[in-house]
Protein backbone atom coordinates (compact mmCIF):
# COMPACT_ATOMS: atom_id res chain seq x y z
CA UNK A 1 0.00 0.00 0.00
CA UNK A 2 0.85 3.64 -0.59
CA UNK A 3 1.79 5.94 1.84
CA UNK A 4 -1.19 7.94 0.58
CA UNK A 5 -3.57 5.09 1.11
CA UNK A 6 -2.27 4.03 4.46
CA UNK A 7 -2.68 7.31 5.87
CA UNK A 8 -5.94 7.56 4.34
CA UNK A 9 -7.19 4.32 6.10
CA UNK A 10 -5.51 5.19 9.51
CA UNK A 11 -7.56 8.33 9.47
CA UNK A 12 -10.36 6.40 8.98
CA UNK A 13 -9.61 3.78 11.71
CA UNK A 14 -9.19 6.99 14.00
CA UNK A 15 -12.24 8.52 12.88
CA UNK A 16 -14.33 5.54 14.24
CA UNK A 17 -12.12 4.51 17.16
CA UNK A 18 -13.32 8.56 18.24
CA UNK A 19 -16.65 7.58 17.26
CA UNK A 20 -16.92 4.80 19.12
CA UNK A 21 -15.63 6.42 22.71
CA UNK A 22 -12.05 4.21 22.66
CA UNK A 23 -8.73 5.57 23.47
CA UNK A 24 -6.37 3.50 21.51
CA UNK A 25 -5.51 1.40 24.26
CA UNK A 26 -8.71 0.11 24.57
CA UNK A 27 -8.88 -0.70 20.56
CA UNK A 28 -5.32 -2.02 21.28
CA UNK A 29 -6.89 -4.43 24.29
CA UNK A 30 -9.45 -5.61 21.57
CA UNK A 31 -6.60 -6.76 19.10
CA UNK A 32 -4.79 -7.83 21.47
CA UNK A 33 -2.39 -5.49 20.15
CA UNK A 34 -0.08 -2.58 21.52
CA UNK A 35 -1.10 0.90 21.86
CA UNK A 36 1.85 2.00 19.96
CA UNK A 37 1.36 0.13 17.40
CA UNK A 38 -2.24 1.26 16.80
CA UNK A 39 -1.00 4.79 16.97
CA UNK A 40 1.44 3.71 13.90
CA UNK A 41 -1.38 2.46 12.19
CA UNK A 42 -3.80 5.90 12.71
CA UNK A 43 -0.73 8.15 11.68
CA UNK A 44 -0.59 6.23 8.83
CA UNK A 45 3.06 5.10 9.69
CA UNK A 46 2.51 1.10 9.35
CA UNK A 47 1.90 -1.30 6.60
CA UNK A 48 -1.43 -3.26 7.84
CA UNK A 49 -3.26 -6.14 6.03
CA UNK A 50 -6.85 -6.46 4.88
CA UNK A 51 -7.11 -9.10 7.56
CA UNK A 52 -6.15 -6.53 10.03
CA UNK A 53 -8.70 -3.90 8.81
CA UNK A 54 -11.17 -6.44 8.87
CA UNK A 55 -10.67 -7.12 12.31
CA UNK A 56 -10.34 -3.42 13.24
CA UNK A 57 -13.49 -3.00 11.79
CA UNK A 58 -15.00 -5.97 13.31
CA UNK A 59 -13.88 -4.50 16.75
CA UNK A 60 -15.05 -0.86 16.22
CA UNK A 61 -18.39 -1.75 14.56
CA UNK A 62 -17.85 0.04 11.73
CA UNK A 63 -17.10 -0.72 7.75
CA UNK A 64 -13.61 0.75 7.51
CA UNK A 65 -13.11 -1.87 4.82
CA UNK A 66 -16.03 -4.85 3.48
CA UNK A 67 -14.64 -8.03 2.17
CA UNK A 68 -16.35 -11.11 0.55
CA UNK A 69 -19.66 -8.58 -0.95
CA UNK A 70 -20.29 -5.63 -2.54
CA UNK A 71 -22.21 -2.36 -1.24
CA UNK A 72 -21.87 1.16 -0.63
CA UNK A 73 -19.05 2.53 1.92
CA UNK A 74 -19.21 5.95 1.65
CA UNK A 75 -21.78 8.53 0.05
CA UNK A 76 -20.53 11.45 -2.06
CA UNK A 77 -23.93 14.00 -1.70
CA UNK A 78 -24.57 17.20 -3.94
CA UNK A 79 -26.66 19.00 -2.04
CA UNK A 80 -29.42 22.21 -2.60
CA UNK A 81 -31.49 20.04 -4.72
CA UNK A 82 -35.51 20.13 -4.09
CA UNK A 83 -37.16 16.66 -3.73
CA UNK A 84 -40.13 16.40 -5.34
CA UNK A 85 -42.61 13.80 -6.27
CA UNK A 86 -44.00 10.94 -3.61
CA UNK A 87 -41.99 8.30 -2.03
CA UNK A 88 -43.25 5.37 -0.05
CA UNK A 89 -42.67 4.10 3.11
CA UNK A 90 -40.96 0.66 3.37
CA UNK A 91 -42.09 -2.24 6.11
CA UNK A 92 -40.77 -1.42 9.89
CA UNK A 93 -37.04 -2.87 10.61
CA UNK A 94 -38.11 -3.34 14.08
CA UNK A 95 -41.15 -5.34 13.50
CA UNK A 96 -39.09 -7.47 10.82
CA UNK A 97 -36.38 -8.38 13.65
CA UNK A 98 -38.83 -9.19 15.96
CA UNK A 99 -40.61 -11.31 13.79
CA UNK A 100 -37.46 -13.06 12.79
CA UNK A 101 -37.01 -14.05 16.10
CA UNK A 102 -40.32 -14.87 16.76
CA UNK A 103 -40.32 -17.78 13.64
CA UNK A 104 -38.51 -19.50 16.13
CA UNK A 105 -41.47 -20.36 18.19
CA UNK A 106 -43.10 -21.94 15.01
CA UNK A 107 -42.30 -25.77 13.80
CA UNK A 108 -44.01 -24.61 10.26
CA UNK A 109 -43.61 -22.57 7.76
CA UNK A 110 -43.41 -19.32 7.96
CA UNK A 111 -43.69 -16.61 5.48
CA UNK A 112 -43.17 -12.97 6.04
CA UNK A 113 -44.18 -10.21 3.15
CA UNK A 114 -41.94 -7.02 1.73
CA UNK A 115 -39.27 -7.96 4.72
CA UNK A 116 -36.88 -4.99 4.46
CA UNK A 117 -33.62 -6.20 3.19
CA UNK A 118 -31.44 -3.84 5.58
CA UNK A 119 -28.12 -5.37 7.37
CA UNK A 120 -29.62 -6.09 10.50
CA UNK A 121 -31.86 -8.01 8.62
CA UNK A 122 -28.85 -10.18 6.99
CA UNK A 123 -27.10 -10.06 9.86
CA UNK A 124 -30.46 -12.40 12.12
CA UNK A 125 -30.87 -14.35 8.94
CA UNK A 126 -27.11 -15.53 9.13
CA UNK A 127 -27.67 -16.47 12.69
CA UNK A 128 -30.53 -18.61 11.60
CA UNK A 129 -29.03 -20.10 8.88
CA UNK A 130 -26.08 -21.36 11.31
CA UNK A 131 -28.22 -22.77 13.69
CA UNK A 132 -30.34 -25.04 10.86
CA UNK A 133 -33.46 -22.87 9.95
CA UNK A 134 -33.89 -22.74 6.10
CA UNK A 135 -34.75 -19.22 4.85
CA UNK A 136 -35.13 -17.89 1.11
CA UNK A 137 -35.97 -14.70 -0.61
CA UNK A 138 -39.10 -15.57 -2.69
CA UNK A 139 -38.94 -12.87 -5.16
CA UNK A 140 -37.99 -9.47 -5.86
CA UNK A 141 -40.64 -8.02 -3.42
CA UNK A 142 -38.85 -8.53 -0.26
CA UNK A 143 -41.28 -12.29 0.60
CA UNK A 144 -39.33 -13.82 3.03
CA UNK A 145 -39.98 -17.89 3.63
CA UNK A 146 -38.74 -19.44 6.92
CA UNK A 147 -38.92 -23.00 8.19
CA UNK A 148 -37.21 -24.04 11.60
CA UNK A 149 -35.31 -27.42 11.45
CA UNK A 150 -36.50 -29.89 13.81
CA UNK A 151 -33.60 -29.64 16.00
CA UNK A 152 -31.49 -26.71 16.33
CA UNK A 153 -27.80 -26.74 16.00
CA UNK A 154 -26.69 -23.79 18.45
CA UNK A 155 -23.65 -25.28 18.82
CA UNK A 156 -22.48 -23.95 15.04
CA UNK A 157 -23.66 -20.45 16.10
CA UNK A 158 -22.61 -17.83 13.78
CA UNK A 159 -20.70 -15.36 16.79
CA UNK A 160 -19.81 -13.14 14.29
CA UNK A 161 -23.28 -12.19 12.60
CA UNK A 162 -24.51 -12.74 16.54
CA UNK A 163 -22.30 -10.08 17.59
CA UNK A 164 -23.28 -7.65 14.71
CA UNK A 165 -26.89 -6.88 15.62
CA UNK A 166 -27.90 -6.44 19.06
CA UNK A 167 -31.22 -7.99 18.70
CA UNK A 168 -29.63 -11.14 19.43
CA UNK A 169 -30.76 -10.69 22.97
CA UNK A 170 -34.39 -11.86 21.31
CA UNK A 171 -33.58 -15.16 20.82
CA UNK A 172 -33.71 -15.45 24.62
CA UNK A 173 -37.51 -16.05 24.90
CA UNK A 174 -37.90 -18.16 21.62
CA UNK A 175 -35.02 -20.59 22.48
CA UNK A 176 -35.70 -21.06 26.35
CA UNK A 177 -38.38 -23.40 24.92
CA UNK A 178 -36.18 -25.80 22.54
CA UNK A 179 -33.60 -26.86 25.36
CA UNK A 180 -32.71 -26.77 28.75
CA UNK A 181 -29.18 -25.47 28.10
CA UNK A 182 -27.59 -22.80 25.39
CA UNK A 183 -25.23 -20.64 25.10
CA UNK A 184 -25.66 -17.45 22.63
CA UNK A 185 -23.51 -14.26 21.22
CA UNK A 186 -24.42 -10.78 22.50
CA UNK A 187 -23.21 -8.00 20.82
CA UNK A 188 -20.08 -5.77 22.02
CA UNK A 189 -21.61 -3.18 24.82
CA UNK A 190 -24.31 -5.20 26.15
CA UNK A 191 -23.46 -5.61 29.78
CA UNK A 192 -25.67 -7.91 32.07
CA UNK A 193 -26.55 -4.82 34.35
CA UNK A 194 -26.94 -2.23 31.89
CA UNK A 195 -30.39 -0.53 31.52
CA UNK A 196 -31.09 -2.20 28.18
CA UNK A 197 -30.13 -5.90 29.71
CA UNK A 198 -31.20 -6.14 32.81
CA UNK A 199 -34.56 -5.85 32.70
CA UNK A 200 -34.80 -8.80 30.29
CA UNK A 201 -32.92 -11.11 32.86
CA UNK A 202 -35.76 -9.68 35.61
CA UNK A 203 -38.73 -10.90 33.16
CA UNK A 204 -37.03 -14.14 31.37
CA UNK A 205 -36.02 -15.33 35.14
CA UNK A 206 -40.28 -15.66 36.13
CA UNK A 207 -40.18 -18.68 33.11
CA UNK A 208 -37.27 -20.10 34.41
CA UNK A 209 -34.73 -18.66 32.45
CA UNK A 210 -31.01 -17.91 34.22
CA UNK A 211 -28.55 -16.46 32.47
CA UNK A 212 -25.06 -15.34 32.81
CA UNK A 213 -22.48 -13.35 30.92
CA UNK A 214 -18.88 -14.15 30.83
CA UNK A 215 -16.31 -13.79 27.80
CA UNK A 216 -19.26 -12.38 25.42
CA UNK A 217 -21.91 -15.27 25.71
CA UNK A 218 -24.82 -15.60 27.51
CA UNK A 219 -24.69 -18.58 29.40
CA UNK A 220 -28.18 -20.07 29.74
CA UNK A 221 -30.33 -22.52 31.96
CA UNK A 222 -33.86 -23.54 31.94
CA UNK A 223 -35.38 -24.39 35.19
CA UNK A 224 -38.73 -26.23 33.97
CA UNK A 225 -40.02 -25.82 37.38
CA UNK A 226 -40.66 -22.06 37.12
CA UNK A 227 -43.11 -20.51 35.69
CA UNK A 228 -45.35 -17.09 36.41
CA UNK A 229 -47.32 -17.51 39.48
CA UNK A 230 -48.70 -13.93 39.27
CA UNK A 231 -48.21 -10.71 36.75
CA UNK A 232 -44.88 -10.00 35.23
CA UNK A 233 -44.59 -6.15 35.65
CA UNK A 234 -41.82 -4.75 33.30
CA UNK A 235 -39.38 -2.83 35.01
CA UNK A 236 -38.83 -0.80 32.28
CA UNK A 237 -41.44 0.06 29.06
CA UNK A 238 -38.58 -0.89 26.77
CA UNK A 239 -40.12 -2.33 22.99
CA UNK A 240 -37.65 -5.49 23.18
CA UNK A 241 -38.11 -6.05 26.56
CA UNK A 242 -42.00 -6.47 26.06
CA UNK A 243 -40.90 -8.50 23.00
CA UNK A 244 -38.96 -10.62 24.61
CA UNK A 245 -41.23 -11.58 27.41
CA UNK A 246 -44.22 -11.89 24.77
CA UNK A 247 -41.97 -14.82 23.03
CA UNK A 248 -41.67 -16.69 25.93
CA UNK A 249 -45.22 -16.11 26.61
CA UNK A 250 -45.94 -17.44 23.58
CA UNK A 251 -45.10 -21.31 24.35
CA UNK A 252 -45.72 -20.95 28.27
CA UNK A 253 -48.80 -23.62 28.36
CA UNK A 254 -51.11 -20.85 30.52
CA UNK A 255 -52.02 -17.61 30.57
CA UNK A 256 -49.38 -14.99 31.42
CA UNK A 257 -49.95 -11.19 32.26
CA UNK A 258 -47.70 -8.70 31.42
CA UNK A 259 -47.87 -5.13 32.74
CA UNK A 260 -45.91 -1.60 31.93
CA UNK A 261 -45.64 -3.24 28.43
CA UNK A 262 -44.68 -1.15 25.36
CA UNK A 263 -47.74 -0.76 23.25
CA UNK A 264 -45.21 0.76 20.32
CA UNK A 265 -45.76 -0.41 16.47
CA UNK A 266 -43.13 -3.09 16.59
CA UNK A 267 -44.73 -4.77 19.69
CA UNK A 268 -48.13 -4.35 18.50
CA UNK A 269 -47.23 -5.78 14.68
CA UNK A 270 -45.14 -8.94 17.26
CA UNK A 271 -48.65 -9.79 18.96
CA UNK A 272 -50.30 -9.64 15.55
CA UNK A 273 -48.39 -11.96 14.62
CA UNK A 274 -49.02 -14.11 17.24
CA UNK A 275 -52.21 -14.64 16.96
CA UNK A 276 -51.75 -16.09 13.33
CA UNK A 277 -49.74 -18.65 15.49
CA UNK A 278 -52.83 -19.15 17.17
CA UNK A 279 -51.85 -17.54 20.28
CA UNK A 280 -54.89 -15.21 22.06
CA UNK A 281 -53.03 -12.25 22.69
CA UNK A 282 -55.61 -9.66 24.80
CA UNK A 283 -54.91 -5.60 25.62
CA UNK A 284 -52.90 -5.37 22.41
CA UNK A 285 -52.42 -1.49 22.47
CA UNK A 286 -52.06 -1.15 26.39
CA UNK A 287 -49.62 -1.69 28.60
CA UNK A 288 -51.10 -4.60 29.74
CA UNK A 289 -50.96 -7.88 27.60
CA UNK A 290 -52.74 -11.21 29.14
CA UNK A 291 -51.18 -14.10 26.49
CA UNK A 292 -52.77 -17.37 25.98
CA UNK A 293 -49.78 -19.39 25.08
CA UNK A 294 -49.78 -22.76 23.69
CA UNK A 295 -46.98 -25.64 24.72
CA UNK A 296 -46.34 -26.35 20.66
CA UNK A 297 -47.06 -24.56 17.72
CA UNK A 298 -47.03 -25.84 14.36
CA UNK A 299 -49.02 -23.33 11.54
CA UNK A 300 -48.40 -22.46 8.25
CA UNK A 301 -48.90 -18.90 8.52
CA UNK A 302 -48.46 -15.89 6.30
CA UNK A 303 -48.04 -12.46 7.64
CA UNK A 304 -47.22 -8.85 6.14
CA UNK A 305 -45.65 -6.78 9.15
CA UNK A 306 -46.44 -3.09 8.72
CA UNK A 307 -44.88 0.31 7.52
CA UNK A 308 -41.83 1.83 9.78
CA UNK A 309 -42.92 5.13 11.70
CA UNK A 310 -39.35 6.03 11.86
CA UNK A 311 -38.75 6.01 8.35
CA UNK A 312 -41.43 7.62 7.42
CA UNK A 313 -40.33 10.48 9.97
CA UNK A 314 -36.98 10.35 8.29
CA UNK A 315 -38.76 10.81 5.07
CA UNK A 316 -40.54 14.38 6.21
CA UNK A 317 -37.63 15.60 7.71
CA UNK A 318 -35.79 15.16 4.42
CA UNK A 319 -38.68 17.46 3.37
CA UNK A 320 -38.50 19.82 5.58
CA UNK A 321 -34.87 21.00 6.10
CA UNK A 322 -34.77 21.05 1.81
CA UNK A 323 -38.13 23.18 1.80
CA UNK A 324 -39.15 20.65 -0.57
CA UNK A 325 -43.48 19.52 -1.76
CA UNK A 326 -43.19 16.03 -1.24
CA UNK A 327 -45.40 13.02 -0.56
CA UNK A 328 -44.76 10.29 1.95
CA UNK A 329 -47.22 7.24 0.84
CA UNK A 330 -47.82 4.90 3.34
CA UNK A 331 -47.10 6.74 6.65
CA UNK A 332 -48.68 4.43 9.69
CA UNK A 333 -49.96 8.00 11.42
CA UNK A 334 -51.66 6.36 14.60
CA UNK A 335 -47.67 6.38 15.24
CA UNK A 336 -46.70 9.56 14.05
CA UNK A 337 -49.67 11.63 15.68
CA UNK A 338 -47.71 13.48 18.45
CA UNK A 339 -45.04 14.47 16.01
CA UNK A 340 -47.33 15.13 13.38
CA UNK A 341 -48.67 17.74 16.57
CA UNK A 342 -45.46 19.44 17.20
CA UNK A 343 -44.36 19.99 13.23
CA UNK A 344 -48.03 21.43 12.71
CA UNK A 345 -47.39 23.67 15.99
CA UNK A 346 -43.99 24.85 14.30
CA UNK A 347 -45.84 26.13 11.29
CA UNK A 348 -45.18 23.08 9.04
CA UNK A 349 -48.17 22.76 6.53
CA UNK A 350 -49.19 19.48 5.40
CA UNK A 351 -52.07 17.63 3.82
CA UNK A 352 -53.41 14.21 4.60
CA UNK A 353 -55.27 11.26 2.34
CA UNK A 354 -58.21 9.83 3.70
CA UNK A 355 -57.00 6.62 6.31
CA UNK A 356 -56.69 3.36 5.11
CA UNK A 357 -55.72 -0.04 5.93
CA UNK A 358 -51.81 -2.00 6.21
CA UNK A 359 -51.33 -5.29 4.67
CA UNK A 360 -51.72 -6.86 7.98
CA UNK A 361 -55.52 -5.08 7.90
CA UNK A 362 -54.56 -4.21 11.41
CA UNK A 363 -52.23 -0.58 10.98
CA UNK A 364 -53.85 2.82 9.96
CA UNK A 365 -51.82 4.57 6.87
CA UNK A 366 -52.36 7.63 5.45
CA UNK A 367 -50.67 9.82 2.55
CA UNK A 368 -48.82 12.68 3.85
CA UNK A 369 -47.98 15.83 1.67
CA UNK A 370 -45.53 18.44 3.16
CA UNK A 371 -45.27 21.78 1.70
CA UNK A 372 -42.61 24.41 1.56
CA UNK A 373 -43.41 26.33 5.23
CA UNK A 374 -41.50 29.02 7.48
CA UNK A 375 -41.09 27.36 10.49
CA UNK A 376 -40.80 28.31 14.24
CA UNK A 377 -39.42 27.02 17.15
CA UNK A 378 -41.38 24.80 19.63
CA UNK A 379 -42.24 26.69 22.94
CA UNK A 380 -41.92 23.02 24.87
CA UNK A 381 -38.70 21.29 24.43
CA UNK A 382 -38.23 18.33 22.18
CA UNK A 383 -38.52 14.66 24.36
CA UNK A 384 -39.68 11.17 24.10
CA UNK A 385 -42.00 9.73 26.00
CA UNK A 386 -43.33 5.62 25.38
CA UNK A 387 -46.12 5.37 22.91
CA UNK A 388 -47.86 6.88 22.54
CA UNK A 389 -45.66 10.13 23.44
CA UNK A 390 -42.53 11.09 20.68
CA UNK A 391 -40.60 8.25 19.45
CA UNK A 392 -37.32 7.77 21.07
CA UNK A 393 -36.09 6.68 17.77
CA UNK A 394 -37.83 10.38 16.37
CA UNK A 395 -36.00 12.32 18.20
CA UNK A 396 -32.89 12.99 16.33
CA UNK A 397 -34.73 14.23 13.82
CA UNK A 398 -35.89 16.82 15.32
CA UNK A 399 -32.14 18.40 15.56
CA UNK A 400 -32.65 18.91 12.15
CA UNK A 401 -36.10 20.21 11.56
CA UNK A 402 -34.73 22.71 14.55
CA UNK A 403 -32.21 24.18 13.01
CA UNK A 404 -34.39 25.02 10.10
CA UNK A 405 -36.56 26.69 12.56
CA UNK A 406 -36.52 30.33 13.60
CA UNK A 407 -35.40 30.44 17.21
CA UNK A 408 -34.00 28.12 20.09
CA UNK A 409 -35.14 24.39 20.54
CA UNK A 410 -34.18 22.49 24.04
CA UNK A 411 -33.86 18.75 23.07
CA UNK A 412 -33.62 16.26 25.64
CA UNK A 413 -32.84 12.72 25.07
CA UNK A 414 -33.51 11.33 28.55
CA UNK A 415 -33.07 7.88 26.86
CA UNK A 416 -29.62 7.50 25.74
CA UNK A 417 -26.20 8.39 27.31
CA UNK A 418 -24.22 9.35 24.01
CA UNK A 419 -26.49 9.94 21.56
CA UNK A 420 -27.47 13.84 22.18
CA UNK A 421 -23.59 14.15 21.60
CA UNK A 422 -23.73 13.14 17.49
CA UNK A 423 -26.31 15.29 17.26
CA UNK A 424 -23.53 17.85 17.37
CA UNK A 425 -22.23 16.42 14.15
CA UNK A 426 -24.26 18.73 12.74
CA UNK A 427 -22.24 21.71 13.47
CA UNK A 428 -19.61 20.52 11.04
CA UNK A 429 -22.27 21.35 8.53
CA UNK A 430 -23.05 24.88 9.99
CA UNK A 431 -25.98 24.53 12.62
CA UNK A 432 -25.21 25.71 15.58
CA UNK A 433 -25.99 23.35 18.63
CA UNK A 434 -24.59 23.30 22.05
CA UNK A 435 -24.39 20.47 23.79
CA UNK A 436 -25.69 21.30 27.22
CA UNK A 437 -24.78 17.78 29.45
CA UNK A 438 -25.02 14.37 27.47
CA UNK A 439 -28.72 13.99 26.85
CA UNK A 440 -29.62 17.42 26.16
CA UNK A 441 -28.61 20.04 23.03
CA UNK A 442 -29.69 23.38 22.33
CA UNK A 443 -30.37 24.41 18.55
CA UNK A 444 -30.27 27.32 17.09
CA UNK A 445 -32.48 28.55 13.97
CA UNK A 446 -32.70 28.60 10.84
CA UNK A 447 -29.40 27.01 9.39
CA UNK A 448 -27.65 28.06 6.48
CA UNK A 449 -26.19 24.73 5.73
CA UNK A 450 -22.79 24.39 4.29
CA UNK A 451 -21.37 21.14 2.67
CA UNK A 452 -18.27 19.06 4.64
CA UNK A 453 -16.70 15.85 4.52
CA UNK A 454 -16.88 13.45 7.41
CA UNK A 455 -17.24 10.55 9.78
CA UNK A 456 -20.96 9.20 9.63
CA UNK A 457 -21.98 8.75 13.36
CA UNK A 458 -22.21 5.20 14.60
CA UNK A 459 -25.58 5.25 15.48
CA UNK A 460 -28.42 5.03 12.99
CA UNK A 461 -30.43 7.66 13.26
CA UNK A 462 -27.84 10.77 14.21
CA UNK A 463 -26.22 9.20 10.73
CA UNK A 464 -29.19 9.61 9.22
CA UNK A 465 -29.90 13.18 10.47
CA UNK A 466 -26.31 14.12 9.01
CA UNK A 467 -27.58 12.62 5.46
CA UNK A 468 -30.62 15.02 5.49
CA UNK A 469 -28.67 18.07 6.21
CA UNK A 470 -25.81 17.19 3.65
CA UNK A 471 -29.07 17.32 1.39
CA UNK A 472 -29.61 20.86 2.04
CA UNK A 473 -26.47 21.76 2.19
CA UNK A 474 -25.10 23.98 -1.19
CA UNK A 475 -22.26 22.02 -2.48
CA UNK A 476 -21.31 18.47 -2.39
CA UNK A 477 -20.74 16.94 1.10
CA UNK A 478 -19.02 13.03 1.75
CA UNK A 479 -20.40 11.02 4.48
CA UNK A 480 -17.99 7.94 5.33
CA UNK A 481 -18.56 4.43 6.19
CA UNK A 482 -22.20 4.43 6.15
CA UNK A 483 -22.71 1.20 6.90
CA UNK A 484 -25.04 2.04 10.00
CA UNK A 485 -27.36 3.58 7.61
CA UNK A 486 -27.45 0.39 5.78
CA UNK A 487 -28.32 -1.11 8.98
CA UNK A 488 -31.66 -0.01 9.31
CA UNK A 489 -32.85 1.12 5.62
CA UNK A 490 -32.88 -0.43 2.31
CA UNK A 491 -31.51 1.36 -0.42
CA UNK A 492 -32.08 5.41 1.23
CA UNK A 493 -29.88 6.82 -1.39
CA UNK A 494 -31.03 5.48 -4.38
CA UNK A 495 -35.12 5.54 -2.99
CA UNK A 496 -33.58 9.77 -2.52
CA UNK A 497 -32.54 10.18 -5.40
CA UNK A 498 -35.63 8.86 -7.46
CA UNK A 499 -37.21 12.10 -5.64
CA UNK A 500 -34.81 14.59 -6.68
CA UNK A 501 -31.53 13.97 -4.27
CA UNK A 502 -28.44 13.87 -6.02
CA UNK A 503 -26.25 10.79 -3.77
CA UNK A 504 -23.72 8.52 -5.37
CA UNK A 505 -22.37 5.63 -3.65
CA UNK A 506 -18.70 4.49 -3.92
CA UNK A 507 -15.72 3.27 -1.90
CA UNK A 508 -11.54 4.44 -1.30
CA UNK A 509 -10.11 1.00 -1.10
Amino acid sequence: MTDDYLARIGQLIRDARQHRGWTQSQLAESLSTSQSAVNRIERGNQNISLEMIARISEALDSEIVSLGYSGPMHLRVVGGRRLSGSIDVKTSKNACVALLCASLLNSGRTVLRRVARIEEVFRILEVLGSIGVRTRWLNDAGDLEIVPAAELDLGAIDADAARRTRSIIMFLGPLLHRTDSFRIPYAGGCDLGTRTVQPHMIALRRFGLDVTATEGVYHAVVDRSVTPDRPIVLTERGDTVTENALLAAARHDGVTVIRNASSNYMVQDLCFFLEQLGVRVEGIGSTTLTVHGLPEIDRDVDYSPSEDPVEAMSLLAAAVVTESELTVRRVPVEFLEIELAVLEEMGLSLDRSAEYPADNGRTRLTDLTVHPSKLEAPIDKIHPMPFPGLNIDNVPFFAAIAASAQGQTLIHDWVYDNRAIYLTDLNRLGGRLQLLDPHRVLVNGPTRWRASEMMCPPALRPAVVVLLAMLAADGTSVLRNVYVINRGYEELAERLNEVGAQIETFRDI
